[in-house]
């Protein structure tokens, strides 16, 4: 039984750790992205719409990143080309998103969908217990953990990295030693809608292989509370996903043993435990002030 708890946890917490690295390297490009949740939304969408028009849920996964990718798209266009307010842009892009996603999904509502299967690796899946948690999961998992180590060794061991850190740090230092900031922040927007629209495509196709509307149900706003919580870290995303995805796992299980709390109430134990997190990060601004990227959610014009 807690093999089976454990898997399930795995799943809800995929999709949690895959929005918040594209995030991660979003913001240490010193852009704040809250359009996240609306990107999810776009990729579940475009995933499962694909799927159902090809029959391959692996076109699936590919519609939905281009879907999350050419959304993003629009936030950095209106707010690293056209310079708008970073906050309220992403505010609007979720609620667009929102809107979008339940117009075009509407002729697939109700339809059973096509999951995307486990990836079983030989001998490996084999080995008790740990076999099948680690080595009998989907694609979108082993993409996550890829992810972690990719973006940890890109942020910390490369000379890219070590630019686009430099750009979040301090924009104007960076323009003036020749890093074109714009372009650099256009990509890092791109990679993390790109990671949104996975996250939703996990939605869509892995965690309820179906559509329905707002199915992302504020992941979005949990994958932004997350990176503030990893300390813009991409092992303690990890971590923190797993723990968040734990929460939400747990109140269907109380649910289920019939614990006599409200059902609205544990419905609420994953949003909850997002803003006391917050509330304790709050208590040590310090850490925060010193770890967050200097130039986070300003604006940046070249010189013409």
């Amino acid at each position: 039984m807690f093999e089976a708890i454990l898997l399930t946890v795995i799943t809800a917490a995929t999709p949690l750790v895959i929005a918040a690295l594209g995030e991660l390297v979003t913001e240490r490009a010193g852009v704040l992205n809250l359009g996240v949740e609306g990107m999810m939304i776009m990729g579940a969408v475009c995933a499962f719409a694909a799927t159902q028009i090809t029959g391959s849920p692996y076109i699936g996964i590919v519609a939905g990143i281009v879907g999350g990718g050419l959304f993003s798209l629009l936030f950095g266009f209106l707010t690293l080309t056209l310079v708008a307010n970073q906050v309220a842009t992403g505010l609007a892009l979720t609620i667009l998103g929102l809107g979008i996603s339940g117009q075009l999904g509407e002729s697939f509502v109700g339809q059973p969908g096509i999951k995307l299967q486990p990836i079983v690796i030989p001998l490996l899946s084999d080995i008790p217990f740990v076999g099948r948690v680690l080595f009998a999961q989907d694609l979108t998992f082993y993409l996550s953990i890829a992810l972690v180590i990719g973006i940890n060794w890109f942020l910390f061991k490369s000379r890219r990295g070590l630019k686009l850190r430099a750009i979040g740090d301090n924009h104007g230092s960076a323009h003036a030693l020749g890093i074109n900031v714009i372009r650099t922040r256009y990509l890092a927007v791109m990679f993390g809608g790109a990671c949104a629209g996975l996250a939703g495509a996990q939605l869509s196709l892995v965690y309820t292989p179906q559509w329905v509307e707002n199915m992302s149900a504020g992941r979005g706003w949990i994958a932004l509370a997350l990176v503030v919580f990893a300390s813009w870290r991409p092992w303690r995303v990890l971590a923190g996903g797993y723990l968040f995805g734990a929460v939400t796992i747990g109140q269907l299980h109380a649910q289920a043993f019939g614990i006599g709390i409200p059902s609205q109430v544990l419905s609420a134990l994953p949003y909850v435990a997002t803003i006391v997190v917050l509330i304790i990060i709050s208590h040590n601004r310090r850490t925060t002030l010193i770890n967050t990227p200097a130039s986070l959610g300003k604006a940046f014009v070249p010189d013409r």
